[in-house]
């Protein structure tokens, strides 16, 4: 019997009879792999065993309100939207050596102290690996509760969910995981979708809350198929260079929470630490009457954070000049220099401009606007902003200084870690003017104005 073969896209899964050289549905090339095909027929009696309930009327459906099970980590609770929901499959995703294997086993340790059982599948380490990395992560070999297997089978896995019936599941990692029903090499897109499909029905069958670890490619998504981040409920990205202590979790799709909110952590030897105040932290080293440093107060879910952005502009020495954001979105950039040229009349398109966000933290807060084209017109300058000063504020094209929201808990953000005063909106001025604020409020209708204010040349 001859054997069929199918072309399968190695970024979003698409199918061909033939090898195509680039997908025509995500555009990408030299991403066909060849691999055999089996007939979907071959599998219906595993398939039938997983599902359990028959339809049922949606007014007949009880709902129960279920407590959260909380990790203990009240970063990644934050994260998460108040805990893990059970039945609920959550990928984790990010940089080699960013700390999701770590992450996930002070997890498996906190919830095993509270008396839950947790299944710990270790595919890329053995069992001795995992054990060495638990002992300097706070005694988590101790726990009775927590089983530790060096597995890649999926079918063997399932046998021993079956078996144990633990609370959670963490999967290390999804790309050496493989079903012997299917031909591929495990991490192709087949693999990828086949096990990620049959553990996300064993948690909603089940209630069984499963952990997913994945890797991440070049261009900073996770590899396989997208379809992977469609099955599952929780997209979590660690985020941060390997070689600085800082780690920063953010949620990018939950289906039961808000994807606004952030984790931070920091990286040692005996783990990862929460990080409670991290606007001390990304603050901590900035320079005292330096151009181009200006302090903002962003919001990033629920929490407010002061971020530090610092800006260089220099004579471009090539024929065209540069423009460079790191942390920052790049075409936002063009924009406010745009607006500095027109509006304020800075000289801009000679020179070379490159903006940080100290920290590692990327800011998709429009409040800071301001803060990036104060930075930009401060290194122009080379006047330093006035000390002790928070900036708020959205910029336009016509040069005027937008409202944000939540101005109340940005200010006391910047008064709690000893800020004297707060450049922000007239329009939000106008709504705090009878509440009593212990930090000095400078409103501002434009650009220009707060540049004045902000940069205003020392007698």
């Amino acid at each position: 019997m001859k054997t069929k073969t199918i072309f399968t896209c190695q970024n979003c899964g698409y199918q061909s009879p033939k090898w195509l050289g680039r997908c025509p549905d995500c555009s990408s090339w030299n991403s066909f792999v060849e691999e055999d095909y089996a007939a979907p027929s071959a599998k219906v009696k595993e398939r039938v065993s997983l599902y359990k309930d028959g339809p049922v009327l949606l007014k007949d459906v009880e709902v129960k309100d279920e407590a959260r099970q909380k990790t203990n980590i009240a970063e990644l609770d934050r994260v998460l939207g108040g805990g893990i929901v059970a039945g609920s499959v959550v990928l984790i995703g990010g940089d080699p050596g960013v700390g999701k294997s770590t992450i996930s086993l002070q997890v498996s340790n906190h919830l095993t102290k509270q008396g839950s059982t947790v299944l710990y599948v270790s595919g890329e380490e053995s069992v001795s690996q995992t054990k060495l990395r638990a002992k300097r992560l706070a005694d988590a070999e101790g726990n009775s509760d927590l089983y530790i297997v060096n597995q890649t089978d999926l079918y063997l896995i399932v046998e021993y969910i079956k078996k144990i019936k633990p609370q959670v599941v963490v999967i290390d990692s999804i790309q050496v995981i493989f079903d012997p029903s299917i031909s591929s090499s495990p991490g192709s897109v087949s693999q990828v979708r086949e096990c990620a499909g049959i553990l996300t029905q064993i948690a909603k069958s089940t209630g069984i809350s499963i952990f997913i670890i994945g890797h991440v490619t070049k261009e900073g998504a996770i590899a396989g198929p997208r379809v992977l981040e469609h099955i599952v409920d929780t997209v979590l990205y660690f985020e941060g260079d390997r070689f600085s202590i800082y780690r920063i979790l953010r949620a990018v799709k939950n289906r039961f929470g808000s994807t606004n909110e952030i984790g931070v952590f920091e990286m040692t030897s005996a783990g990862l630490n929460e990080v409670r105040n991290p606007s001390e932290i990304f603050l901590s080293e900035k320079p005292v009457d330096v151009s181009g440093s200006v302090v903002v107060s962003i919001i990033e879910g629920s929490r407010p954070l002061l971020v530090e952005i610092q800006a260089l502009v220099s004579r471009s020495g090539f024929g065209y000049a540069r423009r460079r954001a790191q942390g920052f979105d790049f075409n936002r950039l063009s924009l406010l220099v745009a607006v500095l040229e027109k509006r304020i009349g800075l000289a801009l398109e000679t020179e070379d401009i490159f903006v940080n966000v100290a920290g590692g933290i990327k800011i998709e807060d429009p409040a800071a606007d301001l803060a990036v084209a104060c930075a930009v017109a401060s290194a122009f300058r080379d006047q330093a902003v006035i000390p002790e000063t928070a900036v708020i504020g959205e910029i336009g094209l016509a040069g005027e200084i937008r409202s944000v929201s939540q101005v109340s808990v940005r200010i006391n953000e910047a008064q709690k870690l000893g800020f004297k005063r707060c450049v922000l909106p007239s329009n939000n001025f106008k709504g705090l003017k009878d509440e009593k604020a212990k930090i000095e409020l400078v409103p501002a209708s434009s650009l220009k104005e707060a540049l004045d204010i902000l940069l205003e040349v020392k007698k």
